[in-house]
């Protein structure tokens, strides 16, 4: 019998009301913000703005007690003895990619409500107050910048995020910031919103992105470290167009074939890199001619496609964006053709606290569930909390079918088996 076969079968301590907790919000949170394929929460959206208050309400109802901060983020709050004391701060984001699923985010928030509402039915009042965060604005998929809500409570928003535009619809981050309740004269200015010294550390549920816990068949994962990125949310390849048939190859500025070829460069030194034992991902996830130019008999004059690199070490980053940038250059003269970026939008690597990770993995031995080390491709709010200053960590919970799509499969016995490992270590650490 497997690990995760094992951690199936475990039942823990108060397990019945944790599972009726989670059922009733993720079976809400469909509800009110499903759009008939997977789960639209866009961030700083009316949808967003539901989930918010639903957790709101259900929080209110378990008797804790609730406020709304400056970034207009939900906040929970279960008082310690010392409050005068650094708070211990968990949670995660509300918000979603269009048709994506109802688990990504939202566990975290679930499972920080279930542990504070469990401690104050029991009667336990921590050492130092505990704070749950149902964050806005982690994804990228609006704006183009990702951890919007969380960078804004540590001031690290620009006037280039906040003039990003919603491609849809024309309004700016600013705007939508301000429409759902964000004090924007503090972050137009860059400043903070939460002072990091007053944040003992910062806990996060998540579901896995990727397949990894699902390949070995277990339930959680201890998270390491995150991966950080360099992106650009279009770059334009700028060619001429022609007629298939007249123009020779010799004369040809095709922007499909040098947009091929720059891929194809790139997955070459992609592949060196991990022989080179290198963390690092690339990709890109969008590409397209203009429909409306269209034509089996034309050769395409522009392309325009979107660039990602992730990787744990920024060295990394940084190596693989110059390869980007120089054979941009390569290819563009020996194709007759311009690449053109647009900003260049980035964020950290993080490495999750040592001290964290020890916690969690006892807390996991102890109840009897594997205690496996994972690293975090997909980018989290912990890396903005880390690179504050902030003791982070994070625990992944088993997920099916990948994520940032409605088919996200999390067994509630993993999702249980999460919340009692988060239980025991945040216990230990404010007792």
């Amino acid at each position: 019998m497997t690990a995760g076969l094992v951690a199936l079968r475990r039942t823990f301590d108060g397990e019945d009301r944790d599972r009726a907790l989670a059922e009733a919000l993720f079976d809400g949170l469909r509800a009110a913000t499903g759009d008939g394929i997977g789960i639209t929460r866009e961030a700083y959206s009316e949808r967003e703005s539901q989930a918010l208050d639903l957790v709101e309400a259900k929080a209110r109802e378990l008797g804790l007690a609730t406020e709304r901060d400056a970034g207009a983020n939900l906040v929970v709050t279960l008082a310690g003895r010392e409050p005068e004391l650094p708070f211990l701060a968990c949670g995660s984001h509300l918000d979603s990619v269009p048709q994506g699923g109802n688990f990504d985010g939202a566990a975290g928030v679930v499972a920080g409500l279930a542990v504070l509402s469990r401690f104050r039915d029991e009667g336990f009042v921590p050492r130092r107050t505990i704070k749950l965060y149902g964050l806005r604005g982690e994804e990228s998929a609006r704006f183009g910048k990702a951890y919007m809500g969380s960078s804004a409570l540590f001031g690290q928003l620009s006037a280039a995020d906040l003039a990003a535009r919603d491609h849809a619809s024309g309004e700016t981050l600013a705007e939508c910031m301000r429409a759902v309740g964000v004090d924007m004269a503090r972050v137009e200015t860059g400043e903070p919103l939460l002072d990091p010294a007053a944040v003992a550390g910062w806990i996060e549920l998540h579901i896995e992105q990727g397949p990894v816990l699902a390949a070995r068949d277990l339930p959680i994962g201890i998270v390491t470290g995150i991966r950080g990125n360099i992106r650009h949310r279009n770059v334009a390849c700028r060619g001429e167009a022609g007629h298939s048939g007249a123009v020779p190859r010799w004369l040809r500025r095709d922007a499909v074939f040098a947009t091929a070829e720059l891929i194809t460069h790139l997955d070459r030194h992609w592949r060196t890199l991990l022989e080179r034992g290198r963390d690092v991902v690339v990709t890109a996830g969008i590409l397209g001619t203009d429909p409306q130019e269209h034509a089996i008999a034309r050769i395409p004059g522009a392309v325009n496609f979107s660039f990602e690199v992730r990787s744990q070490s920024r060295e990394t980053l940084e190596a693989f964006y110059d390869l980007f940038l120089s054979e941009c250059g390569l290819v563009g003269e020996e194709r007759g053709v311009a690449f053109e970026v647009d900003r260049r939008l980035e964020s950290a690597p993080a490495v999750m606290d040592p001290g964290w990770i020890a916690r969690l993995k006892a807390a996991a031995r102890d109840l009897g569930l594997p205690d496996e080390e994972v690293p975090s491709g997909a980018g989290h709010d912990a890396a903005v909390f880390a690179n504050a200053g902030i003791p982070s960590a994070m625990i992944f919970v088993r997920n099916e079918h990948g994520s940032h799509n409605p088919r996200e499969a999390m067994a509630m016995a993993d999702f249980l088996a999460g919340i009692a490992v988060m239980r025991e270590a945040v216990r230990e650490a404010v007792r």
